[in-house]
């Protein structure tokens, strides 16, 4: 009940504390209850003792699954601690770890440090659930440095296009994610332009804005076409971006949209109440003339 304090009075104690907290985290035994183990790496690493912690973190992993799943808390904890010792020893022993384990601590160490050589395993790590978010963010920090691999990555389907798995599918929505928070450059839309023509809406409309927000004018014509025709099934949560996209380029996709409105409203009425394309482009129009009149 009282582990925090606990780490800051061990830490106070200095190095006498460092054997005792050693014999307990190597030859204790793990269990399902881990809080106890994690705040003794975390005493460690307030006492500098890093060779404990990488003894530990080069152990034999426990046998049991429900020991090895609670075991990774106290794991992800240690590889935090590396974070108060940056330089070439600690970026050499955390590469070498990752060949190893997929530990959301290591991913979340790895961007925190901005450690480029780490880009391969963190593109690894977003397929992962349980790191994908933390790979996202740490590929973020690493910001520019990344930005080809995570090109290179988002037009990758594993293993190849015609059975891309599910955790693929992910990694490459994510790596749209990061690619719009990082940016792109003009020369870097040939590589994406394919993905326009993708079945996944996430995909299709994440790669949409990368054109609108990185001002790819070329293919204007085709990204506005795309989003239009991807409305029809986008989720819920994908709408906003579409109309943000095409509310970006009103002038240019003004045409296409009223064409396309003037078609759905020759449908019967109970398909117009049901059309989730209708709706969304009326919402467009909506929003530009409401824009215009506050202009």
């Amino acid at each position: 009940m009282e582990g925090e304090g606990v780490v800051a009075a061990l830490v106070a104690l200095g190095p006498a504390a460092i054997p005792p907290l050693r014999r307990f985290l190597l030859e204790g035994r793990p269990s399902t209850v881990y809080q106890p183990r994690r705040w003794a790496v975390q005493a460690l690493g307030g006492l500098g003792a890093r060779e404990v912690l990488v003894e530990y973190l080069t152990s034999r992993p426990a046998a049991d699954p429900q020991l090895r799943f609670a075991e990774e808390a106290v794991q992800n904890a240690a590889v935090r601690e590396f974070q108060r010792w940056p330089g070439p020893t600690t970026a050499a022993f955390l590469l070498d770890l990752s060949k190893k384990k997929m530990l959301s601590g290591l991913v979340e160490v790895f961007g925190k440090l901005r450690l480029v050589e780490a880009v391969p395993y963190l593109d690894r790590a977003l397929e992962d659930d349980m790191c994908r978010l933390q790979a996202e963010e740490a590929l973020i920090e690493i910001g520019e440095q990344a930005r080809q691999a995570i090109i290179l990555s988002s037009t990758t389907h594993l293993p190849d296009k015609d059975t891309e798995t599910p955790s693929s599918l992910r990694r490459r929505q994510s790596t749209l994610h990061v690619l719009s928070s990082i940016g792109i450059r003009q020369g870097d839309w040939p590589s994406l332009r394919g993905l326009l023509q993708e079945e996944d809406p996430e995909i299709v409309v994440r790669c949409c804005e990368l054109a609108v927000n990185g001002g790819i004018l070329d293919d204007r014509e085709a990204v506005i076409a795309r989003l239009i025709a991807i409305s029809c099934k986008a989720p819920w949560f994908l709408q906003e971006e579409i109309v943000e996209c095409l509310l970006a380029w009103i002038d240019a996709a003004r045409p296409a949209i009223d064409a396309e409105v003037g078609r759905r409203l020759m449908a019967p009425e109970i398909d117009r109440v049901r059309d989730q394309c209708l709706r969304l482009l009326l919402r467009v129009l909506r929003r530009a003339s409401q824009e215009a009149g506050s202009a």
